[in-house]
C-alpha cells in the first residue's frame, strides 16, 4: 500500500490554478464554468489529503453559495473520508467529486488532464 501525502510541487501550479479559475467564473456568475474547474482540481487533487479535502470544503461552499442542498448533504460526507481515502490511496480514479456522481465511481480522466498527471505527477 502507497501512502499518499503531499501533491508533488510540478502538480501544484495546474491544482491551484483550477481552483483560481473556479474563483474567477463564481465571481462572473459563470456557475457550470465554476463548477467544471472544480471537478478538474478534484481530479487533479484527490490522491492527496490535504488538495482533495480541500477541493469538497470549495465544493461545500459553492453548494452553499447556490443554495444546493443536494450538493452541500454530499459534499458533507465526501469531505470526512475523503483525505483519509487519499492518504492509503484508495480513491475513484478520475472521480469528478460531486454529489451527481458516486462517490466511488472511478471515471475516465479528460485529455489534457491526462497529460499533466502523467508528466508532473
Amino acid at each position: 500500500m502507497k501512502l499518499h501525502i503531499t501533491i508533488p510541487k510540478s502538480l501544484k501550479p495546474f491544482f491551484y490554478k483550477e481552483l483560481e479559475l473556479a474563483e474567477s467564473c463564481l465571481s462572473k456568475n459563470d456557475l457550470k464554468a465554476s463548477w467544471r474547474h472544480l471537478e478538474r482540481a478534484h481530479i487533479l487533487g484527490q490522491p492527496y489529503p490535504y488538495h482533495h479535502t480541500l477541493v469538497h470544503w470549495k465544493m461545500l461552499l459553492f453548494g452553499i453559495k447556490i443554495k444546493d442542498i443536494r450538493e452541500i448533504l454530499g459534499q458533507i460526507p465526501r469531505l470526512l473520508v475523503g483525505g483519509v481515502k487519499s492518504f492509503v490511496g484508495e480513491i475513484p480514479v478520475g472521480n469528478t467529486g460531486g454529489a451527481n456522481v458516486p462517490p466511488l465511481r472511478p471515471m475516465e480522466i479528460p485529455q489534457d488532464l491526462q497529460l499533466i498527471i502523467s508528466e508532473y505527477r
